[in-house]
């Protein structure tokens, strides 16, 4: 099990005005190499791959900056703001390099839903930049409020993938063939692994209730077919930075010991003593425990590398808890 990390802090942003100004100072200094942004690398300049057109994109998070760059291959340079373990996206603070970054972009891909409201304020700073906007929660269809993370759930995904393809293919219709290829390789070879974890555990498992730390796990267990049995209430408060009401702590603990759930899943990036205490008490309790995290872990691994050792970790303790 992954050291507990320390827990998250109460959420906050940088005002927008900030945000607005440094825009408008980073436009006017911008280079043809920008800033590097959260460890990532450089922001390409526009150019070329073998004659063709090279996009510049940028995703708020390296989950699906991931995916952006596996779609684009060499046609489209993708930054990720997002990109170290330890941050949290929830209360990023966005700096200048990043403003210059999202300012030089003709592609930006942000997840919305409230989960990294910093971005869509960068993004309202420069509204008639002409470049092209994926908001997640807004394809998907999830209002303000609802779960934000989105990357979790297997069918957001392959919508993410097909909405990106069809955006690149307007940005670069030169290309258009090359990204439908890029698309089909994606679906059919590189996501294969994690297509099949998700139909195996689905298949084998549905129904089996599960505890889990954060609300992260919601859409996961849900494309699973996995019952959440944590109360919502306990859920939200832990991925928001929150405490959890006494009765709510209650109910997981005695989910917990009476064995309601079979299979404990926790967020490793946001370990508060609450949900160490949890962890600890699921496997004094014989309730085997698996890991996810909020963003790649580690951070050079692929979107794919990342969900399929969290899936085969979530299959391992449900063939331990059920025996199938």
């Amino acid at each position: 099990m992954p050291a507990a990390a320390s827990p998250r802090p109460l959420r906050h942003s940088l005002p927008a005005l900030l945000i607005g100004a440094v825009v408008l100072a980073t436009v006017s200094a911008c280079s043809t190499a920008g800033a590097a942004t959260d460890g990532n690398a450089p922001t390409a300049p526009s150019g070329t791959a073998n004659g063709s057109k090279v996009i510049r994109a940028v995703a708020a998070e390296n989950f699906w900056g991931s995916v952006a760059a596996q779609l684009g291959g060499a046609h489209v340079h993708v930054d990720s703001i997002i990109a170290n373990p330890d941050t949290d996206p929830h209360d990023y603070e966005p700096t200048a390099a990043d403003a210059r970054t999202v300012t030089t972009a003709q592609y930006v891909i942000v997840n919305g839903i409230g989960y990294d409201a910093w971005a869509d304020r960068l993004l309202s700073t420069d509204p008639g930049s002409g470049r092209t906007e994926l908001n997640v929660g807004d394809l998907v269809g999830i209002k303000p409020g609802g779960n934000p993370h989105r990357w979790y759930s297997p069918d957001d995904v392959h919508q993410v993938i097909e909405a990106i393809t069809a955006d690149y293919k307007k940005l670069d219709p030169a290309d258009a063939a090359y990204f439908d290829r890029q698309r089909t390789a994606f679906e059919t070879r590189s996501l294969s692994r994690y297509d099949q974890l998700v139909s195996d555990i689905r298949t084998k498992y549905a129904g089996t209730p599960i505890g889990a730390s954060e609300s992260i796990v919601t859409p996961l267990a849900q494309g699973l077919g996995l019952t959440m049995a944590t109360p919502e209430g306990f859920l939200d408060a832990m991925s928001e930075g929150t405490d959890p009401t006494a009765a709510d702590k209650a109910v997981v603990d005695r989910q917990i010991k009476d064995k309601q759930i079979k299979v404990y899943v926790f967020n490793s990036q946001n370990s508060t003593p609450d949900v160490v205490a949890q962890v600890k008490l699921a496997e004094a309790e014989g309730i085997p425990v698996a890991t996810v995290t909020e963003t790649l872990a580690p951070a050079g691994a692929t979107f794919q590398q990342w969900q399929v050792a969290q899936l085969q970790g979530i299959e391992a303790a449900l063939h331990r808890a059920t025996g199938k």
